[in-house]
């Protein structure tokens, strides 16, 4: 398996480069391309986990087919051999982890689902009681789950960190029918997926959903339920109280903090047994959720 850190396309029409993904504009669709890329701190690490791009994409593509039946998702196909003739020469590289897509206006909001009380809506319960205007019942510990799951929306930021907003400052940005519309639909996703991860030894901490609109339907976009939009948590050491083991990047971040990295670019080399490490981690959250192997080269 060759690893994958950036895109090269001549003769495709590079849109954007995100943390993860590069992004081609093929006029009235798109392709997005999961690189090896991996970001901590929204910084992108030097080094890439090989094979990462790939199960992003199969995570997402089983996802999409899961929850078809709730709502449309901007999929067109992620079959390379259907892919438009401009792309053809590039099918080895782009095979696994890359789809063709409706291009959307995507929402200018990050739609969060909580079930859990961890990352910043921990903290900020710690200091006032509630998570983005949402009062939570006194004496919760990390990691704990919470009563029902909550809708948390946050801005979007094109650098550095997305800002938690309260759902009236999401209906003051998009509007409150569509706000009233992506909050149902985000925890309706959140409560058919999170039973579903349950059974496979997957607790879904909290998770991030992107929305876009396409002549005036909404459709599920972007990259749904994976270890980079989501935390995995291993069901089977769940203890609330504490931080918990994951399937996500939280490994690297722990790592990252442990050597004292201030979170500013540069970032730092990553050690050969960090990304097998990783690896594994994404890996296994693969295996869980789809119930198939990913063999990769070591």
């Amino acid at each position: 398996m060759k690893v994958l850190y950036q895109t090269n396309l001549p003769g495709l029409n590079l849109l954007k480069r995100g943390k993860v993904r590069d992004i081609y504009d093929l006029g009235d669709k798109l392709l997005l391309v999961a690189t090896d890329r991996i970001s901590a701190f929204d910084v992108i690490m030097p080094n890439p986990i090989p094979g990462k791009g790939i199960i992003l994409t199969q995570i997402s593509l089983f996802w999409f087919d899961f929850l078809a039946d709730l709502l449309p998702n901007h999929l067109i196909t992620a079959k390379v051999e259907e892919f438009p003739e401009e792309c053809q020469p590039y099918a080895e590289e782009l095979r696994g982890r890359s789809m063709l897509v409706k291009k959307t206006k995507p929402l200018p909001v990050e739609c969060i689902v909580r079930g859990y009380l961890t990352g910043s809506g921990l903290k900020e319960y710690l200091k006032t009681g509630q998570v983005c205007g949402i009062k939570l019942p006194p004496g919760l510990r990390e990691a704990d789950k919470l009563p029902e799951p909550i809708f948390t929306p946050s801005t979007k930021a094109e650098e550095g960190h997305d800002v938690n907003i309260t759902f009236e400052q999401c209906a003051e940005l998009i509007g409150k029918d569509l706000a009233e519309k992506v909050k149902g639909l985000s925890l309706a996703i959140y409560q058919k997926a999170a039973p579903y991860a349950e059974e496979k030894g997957i607790i879904i901490a909290d998770t991030k959903f992107e929305f876009g609109l396409l002549n005036g339907e909404l459709l599920l976009i972007d990259e749904v339920l994976t270890p980079d939009s989501s935390r995995f948590w291993p069901k089977e050491d769940y203890q609330p109280g504490r931080p918990q083991k994951s399937f996500d990047k939280q490994f690297l971040r722990d790592w990252l903090e442990k050597i004292g990295w201030n979170k500013e670019p540069p970032a730092p080399e990553l050690p050969p047994d960090i990304i097998k490490k990783t690896q594994e981690r994404y890996l296994e959250a693969y295996r869980r959720i789809t119930g198939k192997e990913l063999v990769f080269d070591a």
